[in-house]
């Protein structure tokens, strides 16, 4: 069956804390469209190997591994879609003790690894590469004062460089004239417009899983920029947005990334954010079709009432795992939700369990 990402982050988790008493910890991986015949004849063949074990404790644990591998493998016909890992080993943690586990999954997305090993410690690497951040938007904010510049990854928004500019004002020195002050103030703004562009360079042009650049400040000046600041054409092609926002310090990043909503409407952040602006708008305007708290969301679980069930990150992996199976049973949806979003932390403060509801329970 396939696996969620929660339950990919608890098996990580799980398989990441087991330690082997020798190299008796399987770790077989079948990549997406490989021949699945190809892995168990692999797993066979190295069934005999492991007979030169020469510790007798390291070789039976092994062995039996192999074994279990191998009638688990006889279950399929064909490698599941998205590829599947498998993991087997003695996880006691007393010596002498057996206690053979077997774990095997269909990844939540295409695994391209093929891997057979033994070892001290399962390989878990292909597999936490698949809970990194798939894509990165790259965020500047600016006027002729200063500019900012930050990363959208995932939902967390992290601000990497702030400049200014040295422009100054439109108060001019006594005896200027008009035209000579405009020439200053204009090679000025170029000189800055020149700085962000190479910052730009340097911090996205190699920036892997970069998708796009968003643009943001106020009319005229974010315009200027990119028809005069001399960005790279690889980078001027990135931008995906631009959008009239008043905050040019860390403060327009978070505009910047409300205001392009439409763009972002895939991402997690802004996802997560309409998820939680409908909950806590039916929650005030329709409260019988709202719940929060363990005690009433478990309660609308037994009835059935629950379309959507929301839980927080934070919250106890077991209670997590309790409430979604109970959500599972009755065909409802469920979503964990981050605290790195005030929406998120606010929802968390409420209980970090709440649900929509398909009908008042009275």
């Amino acid at each position: 069956m396939l696996t969620s990402y929660e339950e990919l982050d608890e098996l990580i988790e799980t398989l990441g804390k087991i330690r082997g008493r020798h190299t008796e910890l399987v770790t077989v991986m079948i990549p997406s469209g490989a021949n699945i015949y190809t892995t168990a004849d692999q797993i066979a063949s190295e069934g005999s190997t492991a007979d030169n074990i020469k510790s007798k404790t390291t070789r039976k644990n092994v062995v039996d591994a192999l074994e279990m591998i191998s009638r688990e493998l006889k279950k399929y016909k064909q490698t599941p879609a998205n590829g599947m890992a498998i993991f087997c080993g003695n996880v006691s943690e007393k010596e002498g003790q057996n206690d053979l586990k077997l774990w095997v999954i269909e990844p939540p997305q295409s695994l391209r690894t093929r891997l057979y090993r033994c070892d001290q410690v399962f390989v878990i690497r292909p597999l936490q590469e698949m809970r990194e951040v798939q894509e990165v938007y790259g965020l500047l904010v600016m006027d002729r004062k200063e500019a900012t510049i930050g990363v959208l990854e995932g939902k967390q928004i992290r601000m990497i460089r702030k400049m200014s500019s040295g422009v100054p004002g439109k108060i001019r020195a006594g005896g200027q004239s008009a035209a000579r002050f405009e020439r200053i103030t204009e090679g000025l703004a170029k000189e800055f417009f020149r700085r962000v562009s190479e910052s730009m360079k340097e911090i996205f042009f190699d920036m892997p899983k970069l998708k796009g650049i968003l643009v943001g400040g106020p009319v005229p000046t974010k315009e200027e920029f990119l028809e005069q600041g001399q960005l790279v054409t690889k980078l001027k092609e990135l931008v995906i947005g631009v959008r009239d926002i008043g905050n040019t310090d860390e403060s327009g990043l978070t505009d910047l990334v409300e205001a392009s909503n439409d763009i972002l409407a895939n991402q997690e952040i802004i996802k997560e954010k309409k998820l939680l602006e409908k909950f806590f708008e039916t929650l005030g305007k329709k409260p019988d079709l709202a719940a929060y708290g363990e005690e009433n969301v478990k309660k609308a679980l037994k009835y059935g009432a629950v379309s959507l069930l929301l839980l927080s990150k934070k919250l106890k992996k077991e209670e997590i795992k309790e409430l979604r199976g109970m959500a599972d049973s009755i065909s409802a949806d469920s979503e964990i939700i981050s605290t790195e979003t005030p929406e998120g932390e606010q929802f968390w403060n409420l209980s970090g369990i709440g649900a929509l509801l398909r009908f008042a329970t009275g």
